[in-house]
């Protein structure tokens, strides 16, 4: 990994302490994550202008998912408590620790973005059945 010394603003430096604090990771990690995320952004061009709060970040099967902003929540995670838990969008923001903002914007890109976000659901849910499945040796 390469060294890079960074020079911020006091103000800047202070938020994004805050803001890793509240992520629960060092100020070195956020940073990474927030370059990361940016890099991300530029070279892949994904996301929808419309949901600033929304961003894709490759997973690790490598296919752009779509996340809350600076953190790794999935705008599937979210869907999934308002749907199958019938979660309300305050439980849901206090559950993960977001601002109910911004479960509702999570929310809203589900439904434009349904037939995309809903085929990634059933893709995961498919490859999670077949693990576990091993063949039965014949006679038992």
């Amino acid at each position: 990994m390469a060294r890079y010394a960074l020079n911020l603003p006091g103000d800047l430096k202070k938020d994004a302490e805050g803001l890793a604090k509240k992520q629960g990771v060092s100020l070195n990690q956020f940073i990474l994550w927030s370059v990361a995320e940016k890099v991300g952004i530029l070279k892949n061009d994904l996301n929808d202008p419309a949901f600033p709060g929304i961003i894709y970040r490759r997973g690790t099967s490598g296919l752009p998912t779509p996340v809350v902003r600076s953190t790794g929540i999935r705008v599937q995670t979210i869907a999934a408590a308002r749907r199958s838990w019938s979660m309300s969008p305050a439980q849901i923001s206090d559950q993960y620790g977001l601002s109910e903002s911004r479960v509702e914007e999570a929310l809203n890109f589900y439904e434009a973005h349904r037939t995309e976000i809903d085929a990634a659901i059933a893709s995961e849910a498919e490859l999670e059945s077949g693990h576990g499945q091993t063949a039965t040796p014949s006679g038992c």
